[in-house]
């Protein structure tokens, strides 16, 4: 017992000297001030509030940035659920439980691996290329993203249904699509819509950073009246993004507690 609590200890000892060198290092490579740094805080509070907070003249623009708002909700939702409805499908056929072969599986696996890993910023950057600063290319960056997520999540989800369903059903004669439309589906949908909902709630906060990157939405005010330092109405939308966000996840939270 102490040789294991000896280990225990060691490593703990090993990881804090090793995060102690990275830091100094990273501190001597990117030659940062660290005295200057914590000084500089109180200042930037001050900073903070005595501009970063909403006027009268900047509440004269909350029915445009309501209108944004409104906008980069309705492409969250909709890149959420259109692409649940591509990854149940290629979570179906990546399933241990419900794959066809070995190879489609595989092929499932890998194109939502590489969809999940690529993070929205760089799906963003890639697609400006093709589309441009648009809605389309923000809702493609967070369709994308949603789609890899979506498919894992769903994959691992009817993975931890069992076989001994799908078995039990394939037994009495059941075809393939009938052991998916009345076991895999059905006994899946509780978590699968919870998964959805949370993935709402992802994107409605990564698509102020895409709207950024495209000139799209809720992103592109902000960005807009930041660059412009009108601080005022930059910090109201700020607060109206804080506002629906925490909206969202109340009423999300709701749902799962009445789904699940």
């Amino acid at each position: 017992m102490d040789n294991f609590f000896f280990k225990k200890r060691a490593q703990s000892v090993l990881v804090l000297s090793l995060l102690i060198v990275i830091s100094y290092g990273s501190i001597l490579i990117t030659e940062f001030d660290v005295i200057k740094g914590l000084n500089s805080i109180p200042n930037a509070i001050i900073w903070g509030v005595t501009n970063f907070y909403p006027t009268r003249e900047s509440l004269e623009k909350l029915p445009s940035i309501l209108a944004k708002l409104q906008e980069t909700i309705l492409i969250s939702i909709a890149a959420a659920s259109v692409a649940s409805v591509f990854a149940i499908v290629f979570a179906i056929f990546g399933s241990k439980t419900t794959k066809v072969n070995g190879i489609l599986s595989t092929i499932s696996r890998g194109i939502a691996t590489l969809f999940r890993n690529i993070d929205v910023a760089a799906w963003a950057m890639i697609l400006l290329f093709s589309f441009g600063q648009s809605s389309l290319t923000g809702y493609f960056a967070l369709f994308f993203v949603s789609f890899g997520f979506l498919t894992r999540a769903f994959m691992e989800t009817i993975d931890e249904i069992g076989v001994q369903a799908v078995e039990a059903l394939t037994s009495t004669g059941a075809n393939y699509t009938s052991v998916i439309i009345h076991s895999v589906i059905p006994s899946s949908i509780p978590q699968i819509l919870s998964w959805v909902l949370f993935m709402i709630e992802t994107n409605i906060r990564s698509a102020t950073l895409v709207g950024i990157l495209t000139g799209t939405g809720i992103g592109f005010s902000f960005d807009l009246f930041y660059k412009s330092l009108n601080y005022n109405a930059a910090s109201l939308v700020v607060l109206t993004i804080i506002g629906i966000i925490l909206t969202i996840e109340f009423i999300s939270n709701y749902v799962r507690r009445v789904i699940l």
